[in-house]
């Protein structure tokens, strides 16, 4: 008796990883057209300060207007994510996001946008993303689980990082061809076809959490599972400096060094592009490459994001930035994969967006000071200097951390934490569970 044949759908779902649920495409799909829009905002904004007349101090300040409100609310946001269903959160953000990028794209088309305007939509901007990200890093780590969860971060991050080379590309000429605004207007359409992809996401596998002692205990409860493991908040600490000078150099001196001695908006946007290339290069290693000592091995991808600073400090032609730029997309993959796994694998999923929000609010603390005094740096110190500055100041920080023993020793298990993390307490290392090949499980 002959069957039915297959549907091409239902063979295409046969073919699906387990691990790739319905949440997890949602989330992946979502985070491909919100990072299209991202990369060339970024670009779009810095050449939208400049046309109206600003100069790198006020490039600087709406910069700074973004990151303030991200760092200002960011406990407060992972707090409420633990609270309330986090699919709700992140709609509710990206709404705010799509308003605020909106506006700013009609004043730019339509006017002579003030400073303070930019800085206000830009720090909306930013509030958005302060209640968005431990949301979604929380409803992204949920979305997955058993052995196979370092492969779905790097392919959810090489997702995402591919998107933003064709949106940083794009971003690039678009500038160049028809101005910031029109750019920016994109954007704004992202985050809304984002926010109503988010709103389909399934959430009833996540417990319901317990009413609490209340916003308060919620942090204080995040802040002793921070505190609790050295590798955790020695890290952090060490990312509050390299994301500082990392964003000082690419919102501010990157712009100004390709306006001023590359030609304009365009080489910028293809440099931009090799690091997403190189991120998606990184992504691919590391759907294969599992590596026993994640802590360690991400760690010592973290000297070369130091390259870019130094290639804008000679500057570079467009080619050696892109090629510094590209090897550091590669590094800062190898990180990113490493660190999200280690996160799944120790902290428990009832204190994800908690752990998480700490983890943003100290890599992002000294953010809006750098980008504020990157003007003034330069004027103080010159342009070249205080990115020689920035890039020895990564290598030292980082070196710094390898120092901490469960950096080095912190290994990889295939049993998952449930429940409370005790056993992680002191970030103490773990057995390591190898499969019948011989390589540790993830």
């Amino acid at each position: 008796m002959r069957t039915p044949a297959a549907s091409p759908r239902t063979s295409l779902l046969s073919r699906r990883p387990e691990w790739a649920g319905r949440n997890y495409l949602l989330l992946t799909a979502a985070a491909m057209v919100t990072n299209l829009g991202a990369h060339g905002a970024l670009i779009a904004t810095a050449f939208a300060v400049m046309e109206s007349g600003g100069d790198s101090g006020d490039v600087g300040l709406v910069a700074a207007a973004r990151i303030a409100p991200l760092v200002l609310f960011l406990l407060i946001g992972g707090a409420v994510a633990d609270r309330i269903p986090r699919h709700r959160v992140m709609v509710a953000a990206n709404a705010l996001n799509f308003a605020s990028q909106g506006v700013f794209a009609v004043l730019v088309l339509t006017g002579d946008p003030q400073l303070w305007q930019m800085m206000l939509l830009t720090a909306l901007c930013g509030t958005g993303q302060a209640f968005f990200n431990p949301a979604a890093e929380g409803m992204l780590m949920s979305s997955v689980s058993g052995e196979q969860v370092s492969r779905a971060f790097a392919l959810f991050r090489m997702a995402m990082h591919g998107a933003g080379i064709g949106g940083a590309a794009l971003g690039g000429a678009m500038i160049a061809a028809f101005g910031p605004g029109w750019v920016l207007a994109i954007d704004a359409a992202a985050f809304a076809v984002a926010g109503a992809m988010r709103a389909f996401l399934d959430v009833s596998h996540i417990a319901k959490r317990e009413a609490g002692g209340g916003l308060l205990a919620d942090l204080r409860e995040g802040w002793h599972e921070f505190v609790g493991r050295p590798w955790l908040w020695s890290i952090v600490a060490q990312f509050s400096i390299v994301v500082a000078l990392v964003g000082a150099a690419e919102s501010v001196y990157g712009p100004l060094v390709a306006r001023d001695q590359l030609g304009g908006a365009r080489p910028w946007g293809i440099a931009l592009a090799f690091f997403g290339v190189g991120t998606l290069v990184g992504a691919v290693l590391m759907m294969r490459w599992k590596p026993r000592r994640m802590l360690l091995v991400g760690t010592l991808g973290v000297f070369p994001i130091a390259l870019p600073s130094a290639a804008l400090a000679v500057p570079l032609d467009v080619v050696g930035l892109s090629a510094a730029m590209f090897v550091s997309g590669v590094a800062i993959e190898v990180f990113g994969v490493a660190w999200m796994t280690t996160l799944h694998q120790e902290i428990p999923e009832e204190k994800l967006s908690r752990v998480s929000a700490y983890d943003w609010f100290g890599s992002t603390a000294m953010l809006p000071l750098s980008t504020a005094l990157a003007g003034p740096a330069e004027s103080l110190f010159g342009r070249s200097t205080a990115l020689w500055g920035s890039a020895t100041l990564i290598v030292v920080v980082t070196a710094l951390v390898l120092l901490v023993p469960d950096v080095r020793n912190l290994r990889r298990r295939t049993k998952e934490v449930s429940g409370s993390a005790t056993l992680a307490k002191a970030g103490a290392p773990h057995p390591v569970v190898e499969t019948p090949t011989g390589h540790p499980g993830s």
